[in-house]
């Protein structure tokens, strides 16, 4: 009975839906190019498209403001 009722608190842990935080890391993470297997699978069973989408458009939009900050910084200390 015991047993049953621990595999019943670890299925409900895993149909929880992913933290903000989660969410975040888990984009950074494929950006990069560094996302574990084991991240991918609970982000496909457990994630919203919507926040994946969302958060990886904040990280596309702060990513191209900071190239386009470090080029301007560059040409300035050029000239």
């Amino acid at each position: 009975m015991k047993n049953t009722e621990s595999n019943d608190m670890v299925k409900e842990h895993n149909e929880e839906p992913l933290s903000l935080w989660e969410v975040a890391c888990s984009v950074l993470a494929a950006a990069f190019g560094v996302q574990s297997k084991a991240n991918k699978k609970r982000d496909f069973t457990r994630g919203k498209p919507g926040q994946f989408i969302a958060i990886g458009l904040i990280f596309t939009v702060i990513f191209l403001f900071a190239v386009f900050g470090l080029v301007q910084l560059v040409l300035s200390a050029a000239h």
